[in-house]
């Protein structure tokens, strides 16, 4: 085994470490200790992504010294390197985005605390991407929902502490669900490791036995990660958590940690589930219908909200259904589509947050639409960033959010006709929507004001602020126009990856 296929191990190790060097730091030091964690996680995963893309080929990690069926294990290809490159990334700009906020957000006792939960999410992130044993994924969904409840509470606003506990509820629940599904599972196949559990699962299809246990697990695991995710109709925790948060803390939030339950999910449908049982064809169906009612009906929300930052919060719901309803398909390209939307979406959702904080800030802190009337000259970087992430959210060409939709549209011409229909009907009424309340948010940003309230209004972004903002900007155009090898490594990524 090469230096660069423990990477990824590293990673994580590196990721757990950095939370607890920072609980004996300062806020800058914890920042420094951070920041340097982040890109060094960043440049290992590009070296695994390398590795990996060249020889076209997964390959597992064993931790500790017991080999499969019974011990613990890592597996690694091109699509979990790219992931894992594209969460270190995301979290890097946000994080560096949103630093003015989090010195004003957060009390100088307690940035340490903000700066370990970043450390320890982005740690449950990568083994969730990386892990092969299931019940290594459940400690770290418990792990990352105590690291994202702590990111909602950073800013100390009664508001705040209603939505940290509505989401707190919302993920225990979830997490109860997908633990008694995961002791399910083990009681009928006694296995934890995901490709001896599927053989086990494979030869109980084939003696047509077990057809009903089987299926409430998979419900249970697929609800439970529906609900940590913001599937509709289990979305009612993401307006408040996503707009009322420090920025950085939303665009990671919005960014990343969804993502990770969806490709805990993924992997549970492909590496787990029996492609020959009969509860696939169910899940798929159910997760197609509530991803498509998922699209139309948070786009819907949006619309009738008139503060900014929740109305991106709501436009999360929609864009959670594009993934799921891609899912729903049930194609290898419907699934590489949506693995597509997971790094669109995070790119598109870090920069729309981070904006949205800049413009608030030179709008008097106000948040609501037509208080932001003029902020695009008042704030010309981030007026700018909402603009091309609000073109990118509604599928205009050379964006990544076009390149998004082309291939959903692509991806549902091999579904069976209904899904295709129902796929093309709600892409296109969704884009409608989409188009309807961003584009008028833009519009009110570049409303013609007196040249006297063109100047921001005490606030002025950093160099590091507006920095973040470009590499996000240009980090959409990319994925927009250089797209072709992203979803060839990602097809062939899912192509190894059962």
């Amino acid at each position: 085994m090469t230096l660069v296929q423990n990477f990824p191990f590293f990673s994580i190790i590196l990721s757990m470490a950095a939370a607890i060097v920072s609980f004996v730091l300062r806020g800058r030091g914890s920042r420094c200790v951070h920041l340097a964690m982040v890109t060094a996680v960043l440049a290992m995963s590009a070296a695994t992504l390398g590795c990996t893309a060249a020889t076209g080929e997964s390959y597992t990690f064993m931790m500790g010294h017991y080999p499969a069926p019974w011990g613990n294990e890592i597996r690694v290809g091109p699509l979990e390197s790219a992931m894992a490159l594209c969460f270190s990334l995301l979290m890097l700009l946000s994080v560096l985005g949103g630093l003015a906020h989090i010195e004003r957000d957060i009390p100088p006792s307690k940035v340490n605390l903000f700066y370990i939960q970043l450390d320890l999410m982005l740690s449950s992130l990568l083994a969730l991407i990386y892990t092969n044993d299931l019940f290594t994924a459940y400690v770290f969904i418990e792990i990352c929902t105590i690291a994202a409840c702590g990111l909602i509470m950073a800013r100390r606003i009664g508001r705040v502490y209603v939505s940290a506990v509505r989401y707190m509820v919302m993920s225990l629940v979830g997490s109860g669900l997908f633990l008694i599904g995961l002791s399910l599972l083990y009681a009928i196949t006694g296995h934890l490791l995901m490709s001896p559990a599927k053989q086990a699962l494979a030869a109980l299809v084939g003696q047509k036995s077990s057809a009903v246990p089987l299926t409430v697990i998979f419900v249970l695991l697929t609800v439970s990660l529906g609900i940590k995710s913001g599937l509709y109709p289990f979305h009612t925790w993401i307006p408040d958590a996503y707009g009322y948060t420090t920025p950085a803390a939303a665009a990671v939030l919005s960014s990343l940690v969804c993502k990770g339950y969806i490709l805990l999910l993924v992997k549970l449908m492909v590496r787990v589930l029996p492609a020959a049982s009969p509860a696939a064809g169910r899940i798929t169906d159910v997760l197609f219908v509530l991803g498509v009612t998922g699209m139309i009906w948070g786009s819907v929300d949006a619309i009738r909200e008139r503060d900014v930052r929740r109305m991106t919060a709501y436009s999360s719901v929609a864009q959670i259904g594009y993934i799921y309803m891609g899912l729903g398909l049930g194609t290898q390209w419907g699934m590489v589509a949506a693995m597509f939307h997971v790094i669109s979406h995070g790119a598109m959702k870090a920069l729309l947050f981070i904006c949205t904080a800049g413009l608030t800030e030179v709008s008097g802190g106000r948040g609501d639409r037509m208080a932001l009337r003029g902020a695009g000259y008042r704030h010309r970087i981030a007026g700018i960033g909402f603009a091309i992430g609000s073109m990118s959210m509604i599928g205009i060409p050379l964006l990544t959010g076009f390149v998004s939709k082309y291939t959903f549209a692509a991806a549902a011409t091999g579904a069976a006709p209904r899904r295709m229909v129902a796929a093309w009907i709600a892409l296109a009424v969704s884009t409608t929507l989409n188009a309807v309340y961003f584009m008028r948010t833009v519009l009110v940003l570049y409303t013609s004001v007196e040249p006297s309230q063109r100047r921001a209004k005490d606030y002025r972004p950093s160099r590091i602020e507006n920095a973040a903002t470009i590499g996000l900007i240009l980090l959409n155009i990319a994925l927009g126009v250089a797209s072709p090898p992203v979803l060839e490594t990602l097809s062939r990524g899912l192509a190894v990856f059962g």
